[in-house]
């Protein structure tokens, strides 16, 4: 079928094609890969109002059915030929990869780690829903009451429906809804404007394993319609900048996933084997194309901070784009050619500011921007800063970037600010007491461990058992 697909609004299960479309083009050339209806807020409005059945639909479900659900999404979305559109496309394996590595610039070889990394969280909700409930029987759940550890315990919903304002940026971030569904908890979802494809894909794998339609929302739509989402759900996911952020940060129902300045620190007691740890910074700041929030955006230690700069440099600095099908392609290109503008100039700015100095550049041979096959990418960044009140130290962006900072050991957690990881490589039991206390980090790795590496049977970002439940006491006639 040579027609251009069309992807329909799917209103709470329900297609429906709408006058006003946007266009889903290659980041490359331009080539229009897909229309998508777009919806107002007023309609989102309407719809919200039907909540109450979209949940019932999936109350009817036990959580261990939900479970067996999940699973079989999870094949599907890897393996299956699915419904692509409002006009009979489908769409396999192979096209996803490709469509959304045209639209998105992520390679062909990320978009299939991001797959596998969703098919994992759906293969293994049991274990995921296990750690976010710490050890809970998900019968308790389907019942609404039980006893754990000889004690009586209630839990009840916190919302009708989990409101979704989706980035463009990395398909596994996707992977943090999902356990709502076996939670029994239907999903109101904006895309983002250049990544479409993985949620429409999800939710189509959902509902022919058998998860009911009404189940799930799909609305392309503008700030205002976002804004509706997140209104008229009580309880909402929102990613976004740091300014986008703030808006929100005063809000208990809207759980915020912006920057996550994560780190890599290193002890006193381990500073000098810092050689053996460079293929493991460089991984964690540079896996994904440095897209994700969990990406190390800062390494530091309390000396050989210039030795280190220049490692990670050498190691970096020299990676150049490969074509989206290069099985050794390590940057992703930009969708939006302006915000790599912004980011080079960003950065090219702030180095005019005495107290740092971008390592990379004696080993990249070029400029940081670079156009190649007709996508704008941005090659690796290290840059070395004197202190944290440089500000190039606590940076991150959407490319392989990170500030290399000498911090004395004792000064380090007073230092670094809030981040989503930190690996701390030490053994120091004092200092790990500290870290272990510190409640500006989110996740903490003890040890060499990627910032990359996710735990399934820990809470990712944010705890999505104890975002969608409360406990409440309760006593029951026996």
């Amino acid at each position: 079928m040579n027609t251009v697909p069309h992807i329909p609004v799917l209103r709470l299960g329900r297609p429906y094609e709408s006058l006003d479309h946007i266009q889903v083009a290659d980041h490359r050339n331009g080539q229009l890969m897909a229309t998508v209806s777009t919806i107002n807020a007023g309609i989102i409005r309407k719809d919200m109002q039907k909540l109450g059945a979209s949940r019932a639909s999936l109350k009817r479900f036990s959580v261990a059915q939900l479970f067996d659900l999940c699973a079989k999404a999870g094949d599907l979305f890897l393996n299956g030929i699915l419904p692509f559109g409002s006009k009979g496309h489908t769409q396999s394996p192979a096209e996803y990869v490709s469509t959304l590595s045209a639209t998105s610039g992520l390679p062909w070889v990320m978009v299939r780690r991001n797959m596998q990394k969703i098919h994992h969280a759906l293969q293994e909700m049991p274990t995921v829903l296990n750690g976010l409930t710490r050890g809970l029987d998900p019968a308790i759940l389907d019942s609404g009451y039980g006893v754990v550890s000889g004690s009586p315990c209630s839990f009840y919903p916190t919302t009708q429906a989990l409101g979704l304002v989706m980035p463009s940026n990395s398909p596994a971030v996707n992977s943090l809804w999902l356990p709502a569904i076996a939670l029994k908890t239907p999903v109101v979802l904006k895309p983002g404007k250049e990544e479409p494809w993985t949620p429409f894909r999800l939710i189509q794998s959902f509902i022919a394993a058998g998860v009911p339609a009404e189940a799930f929302g799909f609305y392309p739509t503008d700030h205002e319609g976002a804004a509706e989402i997140l209104k008229s759900c009580g309880r909402a996911l929102i990613f976004g900048d740091k300014q986008t952020m703030a808006q929100y940060a005063n809000n208990p129902a809207i759980q915020l996933h912006g920057p996550g300045y994560s780190k890599i620190l290193i002890g006193d007691d381990e500073i000098e084997n810092w050689p053996k740890y460079i293929d493991l910074m460089a991984a964690s700041i540079a896996d994904n194309g440095g897209r994700s929030c969990i990406n190390a955006s800062a390494v530091v230690v309390p000396r050989y901070a210039a030795e280190i700069a220049d490692a990670l440099a050498k190691k970096l600095g020299p990676i150049v784009p490969l074509s989206n099908e290069d099985e050794n392609a390590k940057l992703s290109g930009f969708a939006n050619p302006k915000m790599a503008d912004s980011i080079d100039g960003a950065i090219e700015q702030d180095l005019k500011i005495p107290g740092a100095i971008d390592a990379t550049a004696p080993y990249r041979n070029g400029p940081r921007k670079v156009v190649f096959h007709g996508g704008t990418y941005l090659r690796p960044t290290i840059v070395l800063c004197d202190s944290f009140e440089h500000p190039l130290a606590n940076r991150e962006f959407l490319c392989p970037y990170a500030s290399v900072v000498t911090v004395p050991q004792s000064a380090m957690l007073s230092q670094i600010g809030p981040s989503l990881v930190v690996t701390a490589i030490t053994r120091d039991p004092t200092f790990t007491a500290e870290l272990l206390e510190s409640s500006l980090i989110e996740r903490l790795n003890l040890g060499p461990i990627s910032t990359m590496k996710i735990s399934w049977d820990q809470p990712h970002e944010g705890n999505m058992f104890e975002f969608l439940y409360r406990r409440r006491s309760i006593e029951r006639v026996a």
